[in-house]
Parts: C-alpha cells; sequence; structure tokens
C-alpha cells in the first residue's frame, strides 16, 4: 500500500473516514495494569521523561495538501539544534501516536545535501500565524522559543493515517508539510476553530501577538519546502527488493 492510497481497501481495521474510532481490540485487563503500573515505578523510562513541552498545530500531507490533520507534538531537546517530536492526534490519554517530527536549526539544515533538504519544511509561516501554538504557556514564557523555532525546519512522517479512517497503522508513511502563506498550503478555518474552542485562545489574536517574531530573510533556502515551489510532493511505496545475500557464518 503507498502512502497516497485515498481509500485502502476495506479490512477490519477500517472505519469511517475522519478517524474516531479506536483500534481493534480487547479492553485492557486488570492483570496488564498492574503490570503497567509496576514497571512504571521500577524503570527509568529516560527518554519518555525527556518530553518537555506540547505543541498544538496542524499538517498536511505532501502528496495532497488538501487532506489535513490537527497534530500534537510532544518535543524533547537532544541539544540546542535539535528536537525530535512524538506526534499524537489529541492531547487525550486515548490520543494516537501518528508520527514523528524531526526539528533542526539553519545551521544544521544547511548542511543537509539537496536531495534531504526537499524533505524538510519550513516553520517560519507557521509560528507568525499562529497556528503554531502551545497550550496553557503563557506568553511571555513563549516569546524566546518561538523566536528560534521560526529559523527551524522539521521533517515529519506520518505512520498512521487516522484521518481516513484507519484504525491500525496501515501501509507506508507519509510525509507531511507545514501550513504556508499560499492557497495551496493554507488551513481551512473551520479546523482551526474548533481547535482554538477547544483550548480557548484565538490564532487571530496569537498572530497578532506574534508581529514582532522575526522570520528567515529567506523564507524557502535550499530545497525547503519544495513541493511548495515546483508543486510536486512525495508519496512512499513499498516495493520487493532484492535482499542483500551474506555468506553463512563459519
Amino acid at each position: 500500500m503507498a502512502s497516497s492510497d485515498d481509500k485502502p481497501v476495506p479490512t477490519p481495521a477500517s472505519a469511517a473516514a475522519g478517524g474516531g474510532a479506536p483500534p481493534p481490540g480487547q479492553p485492557t485487563t486488570v492483570a496488564s495494569k498492574v503490570l503497567d503500573m509496576g514497571a512504571a515505578a521500577m524503570q527509568s523510562l529516560l527518554p519518555v521523561k525527556q518530553v518537555k513541552q506540547h505543541v498544538c498545530t496542524f499538517a498536511l500531507y505532501a502528496h495532497d495538501p488538501k487532506r489535513q490533520v490537527e497534530t500534537h507534538h510532544y518535543a524533547s531537546r537532544l541539544n540546542q539544534d535539535f528536537l525530535q517530536c512524538a506526534v499524537y492526534d489529541s492531547d487525550s490519554a486515548a490520543a494516537r501516536l501518528i508520527g514523528v517530527e524531526y526539528i533542526v536549526s539553519r545551521k544544521v539544515f544547511d548542511t543537509l545535501p539537496a536531495d534531504e533538504q526537499r524533505l524538510w519544511h519550513s516553520h517560519a509561516h507557521e509560528i507568525k500565524s499562529g497556528l503554531w501554538a502551545s497550550p496553557r504557556v503563557p506568553g511571555m514564557l513563549e516569546k524566546p522559543e518561538l523566536d528560534q523555532m521560526a529559523a527551524t525546519f522539521g521533517k515529519f512522517w506520518c505512520t498512521w493515517q487516522a484521518d481516513r479512517g484507519d484504525r491500525l497503522p496501515m501501509g507506508a508513511p507519509a510525509l507531511m508539510v507545514s501550513p504556508q502563506a499560499d492557497p495551496a498550503a493554507t488551513v481551512r478555518p473551520a479546523l482551526v476553530r474548533k481547535r482554538d474552542d477547544r483550548y480557548g485562545f484565538s490564532t487571530e489574536e496569537l498572530r497578532a501577538a506574534r508581529a514582532d517574531v522575526e522570520a528567515p530573510a529567506e523564507e524557502h533556502p535550499g530545497q525547503a519546502d519544495y513541493w511548495l515551489r515546483h508543486r510536486k510532493g512525495f508519496a512512499v511505496d513499498v516495493v520487493p527488493h532484492e535482499m542483500k545475500r551474506h555468506a553463512p557464518f563459519p
């Protein structure tokens, strides 16, 4: 199955488009819950505990930008130039892990080869427009981070297309891109309004408050936002391939 398949073959893992249906399976047993509680108390879980930020924003499918989803990024910072985000479809306890995004500074982005840069998107418009938001974080605390993030680039792979009704992760991962100041990359107002109503803030007010966030002088450097400039997206297909044959161990 290709990442661009709009309507995969119906299976028990299928549901109505728009998502919302839980994965197939039985309710979690008491024994499993006890095991989870015990393991959580005894194990370090250090990688998970490095998550320090929750960002709610929107993403578009690179092969079909009219397919748009609200995303929840739970970010951990490996250093000042690199963040990694587990991406969920909501902030609820039952949220589905739908992908992963890596975020790098301009300094790191410039070191990438051209073919690799085509898979990355800019964040400047997403942040200045108010679409990128940190729920319940005061603006004054968020401001220094926004100044830095406006000059970053992300590579986001969606592994679970829950918006098309997949109850399980199906097929190949799909490359995602960021909203941009272009009619082809504008997030639907109803989607934004639904998010704003849930959290009790206004994207329009966030946009006004971020007027002084400094955007990079070069809006789409290198091969960033390739799809926007060339009107060609990327899709992933899974094809059979000859395995490498190694001599048996003596």
